[in-house]
Parts: structure tokens; sequence; C-alpha cells
């Protein structure tokens, strides 16, 4: 009984993390061919009534792929937590990371928000002045929580890409594989924080998330799906 209820945690656990990478996917999707916004400062603040509802489908389809998200580091828990700690502190960092991410997921309530003041009624081009910067100020926020949960979250896959090595049905050379995509992952988020205005950090943010939100759900989310189909 235990170990069927043990290949459930897996195989819906593993779903999970498929899912959770396919929404993230589709974030990117959205969000790169609806919601580019227009250069300068202004520019977002003007268009955002324009984009609220697409803004709103990504933020909300991103929220729960976190969710999910979750649930696969809770089935690699319990697929790893045999072999030593290490694994429980892989998922725990895992889990501290997407913990920072849910805190920016709807950053579109507060910035619903600013956009009404700058448009209400009688708002004086200095009010609006003001508004963009705190529109800005708003962004720069939840980005630094972003980023830091982009640094998190292949930190924890890396302690569990260890514990891996240490158990047959993952095997060594998943475990290592795993261990370099973290690594990837790791260097792509320290290249922003020690030159965040430079080219190279943009291309490092952009490797680092995609790896962090969208590779390891969908290999690791598989990887515990199968297990959970093994005889």
């Amino acid at each position: 009984m235990k170990a069927v209820e043990e290949k459930s945690v897996l195989r819906w656990g593993g779903l999970a993390g498929i899912l959770a990478g396919i929404f993230f996917f589709l974030t990117i999707v959205i969000a790169a061919t609806t919601l580019l916004l227009d250069a300068g400062a202004e520019g977002p603040v003007i268009r955002f009534p324009d984009v609220r509802a697409a803004l709103t489908v990504v933020e909300g389809l991103y929220l729960v792929g976190l969710i999910l998200y979750v649930t696969l580091f809770l089935a690699l828990y319990q697929a790893l937590r045999g072999t030593s700690l290490a694994p429980a502190l892989g998922s725990v960092v895992g889990v501290m990371g997407l913990t920072m991410f849910a805190v920016g997921s709807l950053v579109y309530v507060a910035l619903a928000h600013v956009s009404g003041l700058y448009y209400a009624p009688g708002a004086t081009s200095e009010e609006q002045a003001t508004l963009v910067l705190i529109w800005e100020s708003i962004q720069g926020v939840f980005s630094s929580t972003d980023s830091v949960g982009l640094l998190l979250v292949p930190i924890g896959v890396i302690v569990l890409g260890k514990a891996m090595h240490e158990v047959p049905a993952f095997g060594k050379r998943f475990g290592r594989v795993t261990v370099v995509l973290g690594a990837v992952g790791v260097i792509g988020m320290t290249l922003l924080v020690v030159d965040p205005l430079s080219p190279t950090a943009l291309v490092g943010i952009f490797v680092g998330a995609f790896v962090a939100i969208v590779i390891f759900p969908l290999l690791l989310g598989w990887k515990v799906y199968s297990l959970s189909r093994a005889p």
C-alpha cells in the first residue's frame, strides 16, 4: 500500500512539473507577442490599459505554474529523501526560490492602481511624471525578488542533482546533467549581479530564467513521472 502511495506522489508530482514547464513556456510566448511595451519610461504606463487583459492571463498562468512547480519539488523530496539530507535541503531551497517568484506573480494589481491614477481626470503632467517613477520603482522591487528566485531555484536543483548520484533510479548521468543545468542557471544570474546594466547580463538573465522555469520542470517532471511507471 505504501509503495502504491509513493508511486502516486511521483506520478502527480511529475505531471505537475511537466504542466508547470508548459505553462511557463506559454507565459513567455504570450509576453513576447503581446506585451512588448514601447521604449522609454512612459511606454509601459501608457500602454497598460491595452495590455491589461493579456497581462492578467500571463500572470495567472505563471502563478498556477508556480503552484505546480512546488508539487514537483515535494515529489523530488519523496523520491530522494531515503539517501541523505541533501534532497531535503535542495527541495527547501527550490521552494524558497519559487516563493520569491510568487511574491511578484500578481504585480499587475499594483500597476493597475498606478495606471488608474495616471489616467485620472485632472492629473497634471507633474503628477504623471511622478507616477512613472513610482511605476518603475514597483517594477524594480519585483524584479529584485524574481532575481533572488532565479538564483535560489538553480542552487536547489544543483543540490538535488548531487543527491541523484546516490539513487540508481535517477542514475549518475542524469544527476550530472541536472547539476550542469543548475550551474548554467547560477552563472546566468551571477552575470546579472556583477553588472546588471551590461548586454551580457540581459543574456544571462534570459538563459537563467529559461533554464529555471522551463527546462527544469520539464526535465525533472518527465524523470519523476517515468519513475512512477517503473515496475
